[in-house]
């Protein structure tokens, strides 16, 4: 039997976690249950009072060519080893998928294994590039005007102006950075800004680490500038640092040495594809069709 919004299965859908996504962070995953999990967003499957197979649903608001558009994401599909392949994860998926085909034109999901998710209806519309930077390929410049620590309200501020080029985006506001600010906090992240001369913020990145490596995992900037002052603060943190970016920003331009490596990032599933069609007043039959119609390269950056 499929259970939902049961707040006593929290410590059992948090246990299927760690048993099935040994990768993760640990710190990630305590920040994720403590301050975006909501027992409405979990789906479960138990058994003998057990929970074996799980996926939660998170809501949330995308910008589409200047409309908002009520979304949710699919995150932490998993099931434990010793219950798999006696169809849960599909059960799990009918019935999240029914319910999103009532509430909201467009689902995305974290696209890890894509083949799990194409029978499902969803496909790859987001791809994310990783460029590998170390020392030898950014000229040295001064940390001049580089802060730890920014504001919620500056990071918002330069965030909006950012994205503006952009599209398919999540609609953030002050809270989603006040929050953000914690996830990078709880992972031993640190998040460095660029202010101009006259105190304005002009760029931000989110720095993660791992051994002799760093991960900006993102990376907002105004101006190449700026987009430099932050890679080289990242680089005086660990001498090879990977550069995460929509695969629409070409760093090569800036930084022809880099080593890239495009990924998949989110993939999405086109519930109603009339409505949507009569919405944005045109003719779409499939989501590659939908998202094609953007007018601006798209941005994705959220993993919930």
């Amino acid at each position: 039997m499929i259970e939902r919004s049961n707040p006593n299965l929290t410590a059992g859908i948090k246990s299927v976690w760690r048993q099935c996504f040994t990768n993760e962070d640990e710190r990630y995953t305590e920040f994720f249950f403590r301050l975006i999990y909501k027992p409405e967003y979990g789906y479960a499957i138990t058994d003998r009072g057990r929970v074996v197979s799980t996926l939660c649903r998170i809501p949330h608001a995308i910008m589409f060519n200047s409309r908002v558009l009520a979304t949710s994401m699919i995150v932490g599909v998993a099931t434990v080893p010793d219950a798999r392949n006696k169809g849960h994860m599909h059960d799990l998926m009918d019935t999240v998928l029914d319910a999103c085909e009532h509430s909201e034109l467009i689902t995305l999901i974290q696209a890890y294994e894509p083949a799990l998710y194409e029978p499902y209806g969803f496909r790859m519309i987001y791809n994310r590039s990783d460029y590998t930077v170390t020392r030898l390929d950014v000229q040295r410049i001064t940390n001049v005007g580089c802060a730890y620590d920014p504001s919620p309200i500056d990071m918002l501020k330069c965030y909006s102006a950012f994205i503006s080029r952009f599209n398919g985006f999540y609609a953030r506001d002050l809270e989603y950075f006040v929050r953000y600010k914690k996830e990078i906090t709880a992972q031993g992240g640190k998040i460095v800004a660029y202010y101009d001369s006259k105190g304005q913020i002009r760029g931000y990145a989110s720095v993660l680490f791992g051994g002799k490596e760093a991960t900006v995992e993102e990376c907002i900037y105004l101006d190449s500038m700026s987009l430099m002052k932050l890679i080289n603060a990242a680089l005086q943190e660990r001498p090879v640092v990977h550069v995460m970016v929509s695969a629409a920003e070409n760093l090569n331009k800036l930084i022809p040495n880099a080593q890239r490596r495009d990924f998949g990032s989110t993939m999405a599933r086109l519930n109603n594809p009339e409505l949507f069609s009569r919405l944005f007043g045109t003719e779409v039959r499939t989501v590659e069709e939908a998202f094609a119609l953007s007018s601006r390269p798209l941005n994705l950056n959220e993993f919930a």
